[in-house]
Order: C-alpha cells, then sequence, then structure tokens
C-alpha cells in the first residue's frame, strides 16, 4: 500500500529509500514481500529510472527473491526504449537462467528485437518455441522476421514466413510488400519481385516513389527494357516525377543495347523535365550515336552537353576515337571538323591513330593537315612514325601518291629526313663522305630508347635504297647498323668450324645487302689471310629463302639450298671467290630486280602495308629524285 500510494504520487526518491529499508529488514527471515518488490521494480521502470530500476532488480536478485513475467518484460521495454539492446538480451538471459517462462507478451517483445539486431538465429528459435507453447504470433512479429530475413539475404526463409502468416489469416501491411519487393529485386530475383508488386496492388496498396524507382532501374540494369520502360510509364501515369538517377538508368540501358530511338526519347523527356543528365549519361548516348554513325545529332547532343555546364573536350575526344578504331575515316575527319570549327580540343594520341588510319586507307592528302596539326601542336614525330611513313613509299606504285609521301616525310621535320635528303646527295652537296656522314646520324641516335625503332629504320631503309639502285650507300647503312649493334648476332665466327649469317630479322632489302656486304668481308678473310672454314651458313628462315637463293643463283653460287638455310663447304665457297664475276658482284652492286625485292615484303611489314600487292614489278622509280 505503501509503494502504491507513493507511486500516485510519483515520489520514486521515496520508493528508493522504502524499497532500501525493505530490503534490509526481510533478509534472513521468511517474510514474502514478492509482489511489493517486483511492483516496485515495475513502478520504477514504467518511469523510465534506468539506472534505479536496474540496480533494485539487481539487488533483489542477490537476495534471492523471485522476479516475476511482468518485471522482466517492463526492464526488458525500458532498455530497448533506450536504445540499449545489448541490455535487454542480458535481462532475457537472467530470465531465462532463473527458469522463469516467458509468456506471449515476451515473445512479442523479443523476437522482433533480436531480429531487427541482426541476431536471427536466435529470433527464429523463439519463434519457433513461441509456436511450440501454443502462443499465437503477431503481425510485429511476422513483419520483423520477414523484413529482417530478407533484408539478410535469406530470401527463402523470408518467403516461407510470409506465406505462414497469410496461412495464419494476418494480411500483409504495405511497409512489408516494400521490403519484400525490395529484397527481392536487390537479389535479381526479379520474378518473384515482380509477383509481389502485383500482389500489392491487388491488395489496394499505391507503390510509392521509391518502390517505383527501384523496381524500374532493377529491371533495366538487368536487360528487361520493355518491362522497365512499362512500369516507367504506369509511374508517370501515377503522378510521379521520375528522378534523374531513374532517367539515367533507363537511357543507359537503352543505349548500351543499341536502341537509338528510345534512348533520345528518354532524353528528350528528360530534358522537358527541367532535369539535368549526368555525366554518364551524356557519354552512353554520345558512345550509341557514334557507333551508329549519327554524326549530326552526336554534335547536337555535345553542344548541348556545353551548355548544361560540362566540359566536353574528351567526350568529344572519346567519339572521335569510336570513329578511329571502327575504320570510318570519312567520319572520323568529319567530326574533327566539326571539333576544329566549335573551338574543341583533341589529344594528340587521337590524331596520331587518325593520321594512321588515314595512311593505312590511303588518304595521303588528308593525312599531311593531320601530321601538321600534330606537329604544330608540339607532338614530337618519333623515329617509328617517320619509318612507318618511309614504308609508305616504299610500297607505293603510283607517281601522284609519291609526292604526296615525299611531302609528308618533309611535314613530320624529323631529324632522319634531313638524314635522308643528305644521304641522296651528291658528296659535294654533303661536304663529307656518305660513310662518315651516315656514321655521324646514327651516333646521335639514343640506343637505350631507340634501339628498336632504329633497328626498324635500317630495315625499311634498307628496302627504300635498294628500290632506288643506291647499293653503295645501302652499304653504308648496314655497315654502319652492324657497327653500332643493332643487329649483334646477325654475324658468327666460330673459328675454323662454320661462319654463319642470321637474316631472319631483316627486311628483303636489308638481307640482300647483308649478304652481299658479309660474303665480301668472308672474301677477304679467306683470301688475304688464307682462313678457310670448314662450312658457310646462311640463315635465311622459309620466308627469305628463296629471294637469298635467286640472287646468288645469278652467279653460279655453291649454296645449297635446304628448308632454311643456305649452305656451303669452305673450300667450294674459296674456289667461288676466286672468279672474277664473283668479285665483281661482290664489289660493285646486286641484280635490281623488283620482283625479287617485293617478294614477301607485305608479310615482313603487314603493319604499313597499305593492301596486299600481287608480285609483279613495281612501276621503276626515277633514279635521283627528292624525298
Amino acid at each position: 500500500m505503501l509503494f502504491d500510494g507513493l507511486n500516485q504520487s510519483r515520489d520514486f526518491d521515496a520508493i528508493q529509500s522504502l524499497f532500501e529499508e525493505l530490503v534490509q529488514e526481510s533478509s534472513g527471515n521468511e517474510v514474502s514481500l514478492f509482489s511489493a518488490y517486483n511492483r516496485v521494480i515495475q513502478f520504477l521502470a514504467k518511469a523510465e529510472k534506468l539506472e534505479v530500476s536496474f540496480c533494485c532488480f539487481k539487488k533483489a536478485q542477490d537476495y534471492g527473491f523471485k522476479i516475476d513475467t511482468q518485471t522482466y518484460n517492463d526492464l526488458m521495454m525500458l532498455f530497448l526504449n533506450k536504445s540499449l539492446p545489448y541490455k535487454a538480451f542480458e535481462i532475457y538471459e537472467s530470465m531465462q537462467a532463473a527458469g522463469c517462462l516467458l509468456d506471449g507478451s515476451t515473445y512479442e517483445l523479443m523476437i522482433p528485437s533480436l531480429a531487427k539486431s541482426g541476431r536471427l538465429d536466435a529470433a527464429s528459435k523463439l519463434f519457433q518455441e513461441m509456436k511450440e507453447r501454443k502462443f499465437q504470433p503477431g503481425f510485429s512479429i511476422f513483419a520483423s522476421l520477414v523484413d529482417s530475413m530478407g533484408k539478410a539475404g535469406r530470401l527463402d526463409t523470408s518467403m516461407k514466413i510470409y506465406m505462414e502468416m497469410l496461412g495464419s489469416g494476418l494480411r500483409p501491411s504495405a511497409t512489408m510488400f516494400v521490403s519484400l519487393i525490395d529484397s527481392y529485386a536487390k537479389a535479381g530475383k526479379l520474378d518473384t519481385a515482380l509477383r509481389l508488386w502485383e500482389e500489392m496492388k491487388a491488395a489496394g496498396f499505391r507503390p510509392n516513389f521509391g518502390l517505383y524507382t527501384m523496381i524500374i532501374e532493377s529491371h533495366a540494369k538487368s536487360g528487361k527494357l520493355d518491362l522497365a520502360t512499362s512500369i516507367f510509364k504506369e509511374m508517370e501515369k501515377a503522378g510521379f516525377l521520375p528522378t534523374p538517377s531513374t532517367y539515367s538508368c533507363l537511357l543507359e540501358m537503352h543505349a548500351a543495347s543499341g536502341q537509338v530511338d528510345s534512348a533520345m526519347k528518354l532524353y528528350n523527356s528528360m530534358i522537358n523535365a527541367g532535369l539535368r543528365p549526368g555525366l554518364s549519361t551524356y557519354t552512353a548516348l554520345l558512345t550509341l550515336l557514334a557507333n551508329k554513325k549519327l554524326v549530326d545529332v552526336a554534335a547536337k547532343i555535345l553542344l548541348e552537353m556545353k551548355s548544361m555546364g560540362y566540359s566536353i573536350d574528351v567526350s568529344a575526344s572519346d567519339v572521335l576515337m569510336v570513329y578511329v578504331k571502327d575504320g570510318s575515316i570519312e567520319l572520323a575527319l568529319r567530326w574533327l571538323s566539326f571539333m576544329g570549327s566549335s573551338g574543341i580540343r583533341t589529344n594528340n594520341f587521337i590524331v596520331r591513330q587518325l593520321f594512321e588510319s588515314c595512311m593505312k586507307n590511303g588518304l595521303y592528302e588528308s593525312a599531311k593537315p593531320l601530321l601538321e596539326n600534330y606537329v604544330n601542336s608540339a607532338a614530337k614525330v618519333d623515329l617509328i612514325l617517320y619509318t612507318s611513313i618511309l614504308a609508305y613509299l616504299v610500297r607505293c606504285q603510283e607517281e601522284h601518291n609519291e609526292r604526296h609521301l615525299m611531302a609528308i616525310l618533309g611535314a613530320t621535320k624529323h631529324k632522319a629526313h634531313a638524314f635522308m635528303c643528305g644521304l641522296l646527295t651528291g658528296p659535294e652537296q654533303r661536304k663529307q663522305p656518305v660513310l662518315l656522314f651516315v656514321r655521324e646520324f646514327f651516333q646521335g641516335i639514343d640506343y637505350e630508347l631507340e634501339e628498336g625503332a632504329a633497328r626498324y629504320f635500317v630495315n625499311v631503309l634498307l628496302n627504300y635504297l635498294v628500290l632506288m639502285g643506291q647499293i653503295n650507300r645501302a652499304r653504308c647503312v648496314w655497315k654502319v647498323a652492324y657497327e653500332n649493334k643493332l643487329f649483334p648476332k646477325a654475324i658468327v665466327f666460330d673459328q675454323h668450324i662454320a661462319w654463319s649469317l642470321d637474316v631472319r630479322n631483316l627486311s628483303v632489302g636489308a638481307a640482300l645487302i647483308a649478304v652481299v656486304h658479309t660474303l665480301h668481308r668472308f672474301r677477304k678473310r679467306m683470301l688475304y689471310y688464307g682462313v678457310v672454314p670448314r662450312r658457310i651458313k646462311l640463315v635465311t628462315g622459309p620466308t627469305l629463302k628463296i629471294v637469298v637463293a635467286q640472287m646468288l643463283s645469278s652467279v653460279e653460287s655453291p649454296f645449297e639450298v635446304s628448308k632454311v638455310v643456305l649452305r656451303a663447304t669452305g673450300d667450294s665457297v674459296m674456289e667461288w671467290f676466286k672468279k672474277p664475276i664473283v668479285q665483281q658482284f661482290l664489289l660493285n652492286e646486286i641484280p635490281s630486280r623488283a620482283d625479287i625485292l617485293m617478294h614477301k615484303l607485305n608479310i615482313l611489314f603487314p603493319s604499313s602495308a597499305p593492301e596486299i600487292r600481287s608480285l609483279t614489278p613495281p612501276k621503276p622509280l626515277i633514279a635521283g629524285k627528292g624525298i
């Protein structure tokens, strides 16, 4: 009676003081005050006196007083309301240890709390225990378990509990439908999500804005564009304005699937709604238009993108790169012209790519302005690019194209071009012998950085010089290249056993010059110094075998042809070297049959060959013409 009176007057300090007195007086005697101290703890818990109520609870436990179910429930409710679930679980564990049976209200309290805190196994155990004790779970228990199991990815369990709830006669709420649909959609199980969506509408619930957005985007991202578009239209009819994210998702997925009309309709609808497309949306749309070769539409979209405040240089260059990679050179040139007229800059890498594509397709007139633009923008033409242009000149068979290619070589402003011009002039203009001139050029090459490029340059240059009939100059180039160890393993002297020359990695012109020049070196060693090896090998590989064999057969060489090697004994070669015709052959020049030289040329340089040509002799080049 005292505790009830103090509780009505809200004098909780007096309640605590009286409780302390009660505990002191009742300890040691057998007086049962079960109702009194349980009532005190309940009063304090309901008054949200957290620390005091828990302290009284612990004292009651310490003195061995029996705690009833209502007291446990009130304490657990207090801690849960104060966002201290771990303390509520501690009290629940005390309740279990004391052998106190849970009642229906305890289950209703603990199962949702355990589920929401992620202790799903404990929640499931209590749920099963509750049903075994013939308590009927309420809606809050079903709702919390369906939601928590779904969010944790336990979709089968979530659906099982949902179906059990329906079987018990309870009806799902809009919140439960949203939770289930969200869980299944995020897990990619869109058929189940869509079935629940229809059940939700059939139950009289109206999907909210967030649910529309989620179901549309999940279907769009999974490629179900027709269904996503249908729900999108339904969303608009329901009076919801789609977010930029929803528009962008639909537009980008339509763009990825190549549906131009649908993507453009969505874009225009987005603009008309006053929404600002994101950068990824513009990128997807421009890529689609580029792939569909709709240059004018892409240009319009790009300028609208600029008006929205975006930087468009990178996006414009990306479109240009699409055309370059696709081999649509004319469209690429049109797009580049549009970029120039609109004041949009591109990077030198793409300009170079477009230049190389123009060269590959024989569009030399279009290539020259690109190269000039490349050079004028402070980009540097490297030796590889210069050599690739020279390779086109080697293969060129039309005189007007030769003039274009010579102009392009001049536009590179590369030091190799000045070397080429000087190499083909007379000594009075060079003011130094050709061998010294060649050595000076090759001394200026940084071999740590450009060894591969220099090797490529020598191969193509020797093709060109042989075609031009400049054999002595070609021999000087080979000699200097070998001195600078560009082909360190080409010549091998194995004492008196075997001498060999390996030309497998050389171009046709370089191989022919290397064979003649090296045989001349072998001849000097054998005749002047009397050193004769047992055998001599020319390692040609299958590609150059015919070329070298045809050249040597014109002077009756003793070399026998096998699969990849021309070989002869040292003695037979020694006798062959003594013939006057061989001396003249090795000192002066090699046969200039164009069909021999062009044999397999396109196979050796496929990257720079504009087309696969036949082996018919090309039109002779005019000797002495400038580059």
